[in-house]
């Protein structure tokens, strides 16, 4: 109810022609994980192989279909720095469904080396990348805050990711966003998940770049465009005389 709320709040500022970043709809977006999936993969972006279900049964039949692949991801639809994620090898691995509210959100586990395990985390504002970092861990789960190293990233490579998250965070509507990639073991790059209200505490810790600053400084440059548009004078139309 609280986020129902507040996600009204910022409809209601938008309404109001004041500017919010991000907008509600691009955090609904993010915030509901299989919402974030179908819009990267109709943008063709590379995303894992993922289900949406609600029910045990419907769970238990996906699962005997996708585990012969490999494992997937059992994660909270709602859900954030790494809470609540489960890996399943066996059916038995599936939670009751009182456990999930009925609903599970399924994701085929991108095979990686490890450990350690890496993964990275690209921020983009505006249109343009600002920072990145790569995440290590002893554990396949790399948050920072669940115990994962924030480490710098080396230019080779660099191009790629950024073209990706730039084109996730466009794909969610997003001002600006935290987008999540991985490597799989034979090189090809997965987006994990595209966050609209990331937090940037590790990132900051490897990069020299000010991102608090990039993003106010995105912010009032869009204010100050808008108010040079408002203030432009428009071309007069003359309307054509009525045939008498």
């Amino acid at each position: 109810e609280a986020i129902t709320r507040r996600l009204g709040m910022l409809h209601a500022l938008s309404r109001l022609s004041v500017p919010v970043w991000n907008s509600a709809q691009a955090i609904e977006r993010c915030v509901d994980k299989s919402m974030t999936t179908f819009l990267l993969k109709n943008a063709g972006l590379p995303t894992p192989r993922t289900f949406a279900v609600e029910g045990l049964a419907v769970a238990e039949e996906i699962a005997a279909q996708e585990l012969p692949r490999g494992p997937l991801v059992l994660k909270p639809l709602f859900g954030a720095q790494g809470r609540g994620i489960k890996l399943i090898r066996t059916l038995s691995d599936l939670p009751a469904a009182e456990e999930v509210n009925s609903v599970y959100y399924l994701q085929q586990y991108v095979s990686r080396a490890g450990p350690p395990f890496r993964d990275f985390r690209v921020f983009v504002c505006a249109g343009e990348t600002v920072a990145m970092m790569s995440r290590i861990s002893d554990h396949w789960i790399t948050n920072v805050n669940r115990g994962g190293v924030p480490e710098q990233i080396s230019d080779h490579g660099k191009a790629e990711l950024a073209s990706l998250a730039v084109a996730a965070s466009a794909a969610v509507g997003a001002d600006f966003a935290g987008v999540d990639i991985v490597r799989a073991d034979d090189g090809n790059l997965f987006i994990l998940e595209v966050n609209s209200m990331p937090a940037w505490s590790g990132l900051q810790s490897v990069v020299a770049v000010n991102i608090a600053e990039a993003i106010a400084d995105a912010l009032l440059k869009l204010l100050a465009d808008r108010a040079e548009a408002a203030a432009a004078p428009r071309p007069y139309r003359f309307a054509a005389p009525a045939n008498s």
